[in-house]
């Protein structure tokens, strides 16, 4: 039976793999460049094959050092991961965070039921609601985090990630081109009434009210029945709807900005991981919203 396969040998081994280089590697990892020679050359008796192959390319990686990447990641990945779990104090307390209805299904569910399972000791509140509510209720000192849309780049918080709201029609029932235009709307929404309608009032395009929901999930459906066009988040689009582009006549009604607020009279280092959580979820939306 062979030895077991050391971790610090698997460090080296993917330090050698990123760079492609011993000697690079060596000094990344703070060792000789032969100390780094013999870590592989063992890394090799005991696997019983060739890791890499040394040429003008620099160290490129066997067949055998091929199947060994995937492994090695995975088994430093959880050592990472066990190691900052272990270390880091268990959080308590309350938190208390507002999110829009938008998000209430995609990017957040995720972020925090994986800081409820990290933290189980931390008593999260989420409140879904508007923009305009859930600022109001983090002056009141209601809420310790909200992620809010921002129209107007006023510039506090953090950005999160810049997310279009669009004119959105159903691929069957191209109401779009309709006269005149019959649209889904909030209700008694500055927003709409500033932002959307103004949009096509400015393009010269006779509409007329024929939905009115209270959440974006309404004016979802309405667009998805067939009932009217209406204004989505670019990432909230559904399923057998297109955004209504300038080549149709529709350009974007705005840029609104989505951004992480904070409470300003106190914070907690719950609040703090919840938030970075939040950051993270939103990264690769973020990503695919930009490409």
């Amino acid at each position: 039976m062979r030895d077991p396969i050391e971790s610090d040998l698997l460090r080296t081994f993917l330090v050698i793999t990123e760079t492609s280089n011993f000697s690079t590697a060596a000094q990344r990892i703070g060792r000789t460049q032969s100390a780094v020679s013999a870590q592989i050359k063992r890394l090799e008796d005991t696997i019983g094959e060739t890791l890499f192959e040394r040429s003008a390319r620099g160290a490129v990686l066997t067949r055998a050092g091929t199947q060994l990447l995937p492994y090695a990641q995975r088994v430093i990945e959880l050592l990472n991961e066990a190691a900052a779990n272990i270390r880091t104090k268990p959080l308590d307390g309350p938190v208390r965070i507002g999110i829009p209805e938008e998000y209430s299904q995609t990017v957040l569910p995720a972020a925090l039921a994986a800081f409820a399972i990290r933290h189980p000791a931390v008593e999260v509140t989420v409140s879904c609601d508007y923009t305009a509510h859930n600022l109001a209720a983090l002056e009141k000192d209601e809420l310790d985090l909200a992620v809010v849309f921002d129209w107007s780049n006023q510039n506090k918080g953090e950005v999160l990630c810049i997310d279009p709201t669009v004119w959105v029609t159903s691929m069957v029932h191209r109401l779009h081109d309709a006269v005149p235009l019959p649209v889904a709307t909030y209700r008694n929404s500055t927003w709409a009434r500033d932002f959307a309608l103004r949009s096509l009032e400015q393009q010269g395009r006779v509409y007329r009210i024929a939905f009115i929901a209270d959440t974006s999930s309404g004016l979802k459906n309405a667009v998805s029945a067939g009932l009217a066009v209406t204004t989505l988040s670019r990432s909230n689009i559904p399923h057998g709807c297109r955004e209504l582009t300038s080549d149709d006549g529709f350009p974007p009604v705005d840029s609104s900005r989505v951004v992480l607020r904070r409470n300003p009279y106190h914070s907690s280092e719950a609040i703090r991981e919840l938030a970075e959580m939040v950051r993270e979820a939103f990264r690769p939306m973020s990503a695919l919203l930009q490409a």
